[in-house]
């Protein structure tokens, strides 16, 4: 993909998380259901980063299940993140904390490196634009984790739901043609408070298997899960 087509991409994106922060997070309070299926390589006490933690919602989860936790959620979006601060309800003794970090910038990981019992990108991956991108971001994960860490994933399956793909518009309304993306990339509409664009990728089993032999990780296991469907994210577990 052309580098200024990728950047471009991008933007659309940081535009969309900042302009929308409030009404993206107000439908992203619940717990997912693949969150009970991955919590078991949690332990008490252990240290994870969150990468792409939005309003915090994860971190709450894991203050009510993994006593003594200690988690730094970083995400590109300085309003999402103000959100996720704000929020007064992180129960027990979990340590909790956040930071604005732009992810797909390469060297955010310098300081983080071999830190981290568990390394999460939850709804993240599918929207980094550019194959070799997501395989240098799953790379960079992986040199957080300490060894034995584990390397947790989700990533949307919107073109298997026929609701999520009611939501795909055209590459025009940006000036792009398809030719000018990678298979697999789309743009999808938002309605709520105001009309936006988000870029994603449809990411399959195959591409993380790819990722994880490039970043010398072993699958340890993945599955579907979470929406209305019951199957609307691919988890993917990771491991050094």
């Amino acid at each position: 993909m052309d580098e200024s087509i990728r950047q471009r991409l991008l933007q659309i994106n940081r535009e969309f998380y900042e302009r929308f922060a409030a009404a993206f997070a107000a439908t992203r309070y619940g717990e997912q259901a693949g969150w009970h299926r991955i919590i078991t390589y949690f332990s008490p006490g252990c240290q994870v980063l969150d990468l792409g933690c939005g309003n915090g919602r994860f971190a709450l989860f894991l203050s009510r299940h993994v006593p003594g936790v200690e988690y730094l959620g970083l995400d590109g979006s300085a309003a999402l993140v103000e959100i996720a601060r704000g929020r007064s309800d992180f129960a027990g003794t979990a340590q909790v904390r956040f930071r604005q970090e732009e992810i797909d910038r390469p060297g955010w990981d310098a300081v983080y490196q071999a830190s981290f019992h568990v390394v999460t990108a939850l709804a993240v991956l599918h929207h980094i634009p550019g194959h070799v991108a997501r395989g240098e971001l799953v790379r960079a994960a992986s040199r957080c984790l300490r060894p034995g860490g584990v390397l947790i994933l989700s990533n949307w399956r919107f073109l298997h739901s026929e609701r999520m793909r009611r939501k795909l518009v055209s590459w025009s309304e940006i000036g792009l043609r398809p030719e000018d993306v990678e298979p697999g990339d789309y743009l999808l509409d938002w309605k709520k408070e105001g009309r936006g664009l988000r870029y994603v990728h449809q990411v399959e089993e195959a591409e993380v298997e790819q990722w994880a032999a490039a970043a010398g990780l072993r699958v340890l296991e993945q599955f579907h899960a979470d929406g209305r469907e019951g199957d609307l994210s691919l988890y993917s577990v990771l491991g050094l």
